[in-house]
């Protein structure tokens, strides 16, 4: 009886605790803020995301239609879901009971606008020539309003008044009195018929590149969830890291990475993966703060780790006119140092404080799982081989979700019966609706900068304010990724500063594309722990009971080389892989991990013995010169470097906190 009750206790707590995991998404994450109780409209719900989702596997697999055909069925669907599925005011899903008939207006609406397109395809091509009938203006209009409101639900305010200011550019740009922004200004109908039926808004390059790659990959990470790889991830990262100085810590780091490279999203995997690593990490001795900051900076550097990455990373192939392959390349040496750099914070704060790791009998055994789940692994290697061997982005995510289905079906517990696959067909429906509504307003505001030139006006301004010197213009542009971070999605900041910042940076200052679009991206991904505005360290913070700012500074202290490394691969692209030659490579990767180190070190406060208040500012500056691609800098770092591990080995650090128990 009493193995009963504690079994049953056990369970309970489970429970709580995957209602407190909901509860903390559906307060920091828009995503989540779905109606959960639709009566009858849950068949029709089924039946759209499990129809959108067998198009794509099937276009997927057999080709895709004309760009603007596959972008409007691509749109369409997503959008009768969204008002389906997202109230029109936040916290109404807990009490509605079904679907308000003004939702089902919406939803029907709005698909049988965007299929207009579809099925009038040949007459609306001709319209760019001899113009738009009244009826197709007003539908344009109609799709546009519907499209913002979309995005609002689903994503949030900020970004639809971006799209809303840049259309007013676009109509009242005459007025603006100074010529470096002005222009001719264009009608309202003009307006909206070119950023709805021309192939440079609303449909442009963000939409077609989510209709054709980036809904399969989101599928691919669902159906991966499913076969319970996360918890494989997690098993993994305990019993390599486990036993270590700050275990728990360390595990976390690594079971983020790898789960967010599937994942890709900041919130998501905080709350996903921080449900179960933030209250051992609280265990072992951390403060709240440190575990919170520890699983947001963790999890937010999934959407840079190859294989996978997030969203933007797909629109970035095709703005640079590479293979994914290329993309992927350039991501491998900035992610490692990034999660390096966490690790070592970990390490630091654990020696700081002195954290041991977890008994090796509480660990899994690596071998023993790995035998039993390693062939968990093969649909990473599937997606990463067919994708370095030549195949399209495409081709690489079928054939990956072709090998998750079948690992799936090696043991009981994860093979999939109808119901189920019916299910993980809906569930990647509804996980690609937030990205898609984005994408297709970030699609307006790509549309408008094409429209009026401003992207040359920004670059003229940019060169200007930073008077032709290109750290200050990195700044700038840093600052503008990270504002605009704040209220905008990574892949739609990423459109933004991709078509507005990161042209003046490569025509102004001569600089490689792609570490100048790695740039932007580095810093769009950033917005999500950088204070005040860090969702996904608030979302760790309400898991870890701490302080959300503090989790914040937290986050970005351990994540701080994601602030350097971009700066480092703008003036010594060989970081991002590109004209490489094997030992600068080797030097240059050499260098930046010990610059890693020292910068971490700082940080934290602790090196070899708790760092005293100038020895920080030394490391600091020690681990800059490692980092940057001088040799001569990096050897007088690495003096400075050594100086200071002299000076502090033989140093006691007899008023540090006493050896704390590790509980399980």
């Amino acid at each position: 009886m009493d193995r009963n009750e504690s079994a049953l206790s056990k369970e309970e707590q489970a429970l709580a605790a995957e209602k407190d995991a909901q509860a903390i998404l559906q307060k920091y994450d828009r995503e989540s803020n779905f109606r959960e109780n639709i009566g009858m409209w849950a068949w029709v719900v089924m039946f759209l995301g499990v129809a959108l989702t067998v198009f794509h596997l099937y276009t997927g697999y057999f080709g895709t239609l004309p760009s603007q055909k596959q972008g409007a069925l691509h749109l369409g669907t997503a959008l009768g879901l969204i008002f389906l599925l997202f109230p029109r005011v936040k916290g109404q899903q807990l009490f509605q009971k079904s679907v308000p008939w003004y939702d089902v207006v919406l939803a029907f609406a709005a698909m049988y606008i965007t299929y207009y397109k579809v099925i009038n395809f040949d007459e609306l091509l001709m319209g760019v020539t001899w113009g738009y009938s009244e009826y197709d203006t007003y539908l344009s209009v109609a799709g546009i309003v519907l499209l913002l409101e979309a995005t609002r639900r689903t994503v949030g305010l900020p970004i639809v008044l971006v799209a809303l200011v840049m259309i007013g550019y676009a109509m009242f740009g005459n007025y603006i009195p100074t010529q470096l922004l002005s222009h001719q200004g264009y009608d309202f109908d003009d307006v909206a018929t070119k950023l709805w039926y021309r192939d440079s808004g609303v449909f442009g390059t963000p939409i077609q590149i989510s209709a054709k790659y980036i809904y399969l990959f989101l599928f691919f990470g669902v159906l991966l969830i499913h076969t319970r790889i996360g918890q494989f991830f997690n098993d993994l990262a305990f019993g390599l890291t486990g036993r270590f100085t700050g275990g728990t810590a360390k595990a976390a780091v690594v079971a983020s990475a790898l789960q967010g490279m599937v994942s890709g999203s900041s919130v998501g995997n905080t709350v996903a993966s921080g449900s179960f690593t933030i209250p051992m990490m609280k265990n072992a001795g951390f403060k709240p703060e440190f575990a919170a900051g520890t699983e947001a900076s963790a999890s937010t550097g999934g959407q840079i780790m190859p294989p996978i990455m997030g969203a933007a990373a797909f629109i970035m192939m095709e703005y640079l006119g590479v293979s994914y392959a290329v993309v992927m390349a350039a991501a491998i040496i900035p992610a490692i140092l990034y999660f390096l750099g966490i690790f070592i914070g970990t390490h630091f704060e654990a020696k700081r404080l002195r954290i041991v790791g977890l008994p090796k009998s509480e660990l899994p055994n690596v071998g023993i799982l790995m035998k039993q789940y390693g062939y968990m692994l093969l649909p990473l290697f599937v997606i990463t081989g067919t994708v370095m061997i030549g195949y399209t982005p495409q081709r690489a995510a079928i054939m990956g979700i072709l090998t998750a289905f079948l690992v799936s079906m090696v043991r009981k517990e994860t093979r999939m019966g109808f119901r189920k696959i019916i299910y993980v067909l809906e569930q990647g429906a509804r996980v690609a609706l937030p990205v898609i509504a984005a994408v297709a307003t970030a699609g307006i505001i790509a549309g408008v900068v094409s429209m009026t030139g401003l992207g040359a006006k920004f670059a003229t301004s940019i060169i200007a304010l930073s008077g032709g010197v290109l750290f200050l213009a990195l700044f700038f542009t840093m600052i503008a990724c990270l504002v605009l971070g704040m209220g905008l999605p990574t892949t739609a900041n990423y459109v933004v500063t991709a078509t507005v910042a990161a042209p003046a940076l490569i025509n102004g200052f001569d600089l490689s594309p792609i570490a100048v679009h790695m740039f932007v991206f580095y810093f769009g991904i950033v917005a999500d722990i950088t204070p005040p505005v860090c969702l996904a360290a608030y979302a760790g913070a309400g898991i870890a009971r701490a302080n959300p700012f503090q989790s914040g500074v937290t986050a970005v202290k351990l994540a701080i080389a994601a602030f350097i490394i971009p700066y480092i691969f703008i003036y010594n692209p060989i970081l991002v892989m590109d004209n490489v030659t094997v030992v600068p490579l080797i030097l240059a990767v050499a260098t930046a991990i010990l610059g890693m180190v020292a910068v971490s070190s700082s940080m934290i406060g602790f090196f070899m013995s708790k760092a005293k208040a100038w020895e920080r500012v030394v490391l600091f500056a020690a681990g800059i010169c490692l980092i940057m691609p001088d040799f001569v800098i990096s050897l007088i770092g690495l003096a400075v470097l050594a100086g200071i591990w002299i000076l502090q080995k033989p140093r006691k650090d007899d008023d540090g906190p006493g050896l704390k128990e590790v509980t399980a």
